[in-house]
């Protein structure tokens, strides 16, 4: 399975093709196997999105799922971690790990 992803060209979001249009969500996706390169020609053309390309994904409880971990963290979109803290790797060391 392959889902074609790119970017808004008026805000900058993550867009997923969904058979006629992009969506926000990627559970809106569709296989473009086959006519992914048509696809994102004439949407670039169309100047749509920015570089659109497809990426290689698989069903997961029904719903498209991202193969690569770095497109299944790009398809939660814009997200804000205040749990995500540099620390040192051990404290009475002093050395950082990042």
């Amino acid at each position: 399975m392959r889902l074609l992803t790119g970017n808004d060209l008026r805000t900058g979001a993550v867009t997923w093709w969904t058979g006629n249009d992009w969506s926000l969500h990627v559970e809106d996706a569709v296989d473009v196997t086959g006519t992914e390169d048509e696809i994102a020609r004439r949407e670039e053309a169309a100047r749509r999105v920015n570089a659109p390309y497809a990426i290689d994904a698989s069903l997961h409880q029904g719903r498209p799922r991202p193969s690569h971990i770095k497109d299944r963290v790009r398809a939660l979109g814009p997200t804000v971690r205040p749990d995500l803290t540099l620390k040192p790797a051990d404290p009475d060391i002093g050395s950082w790990v990042i």
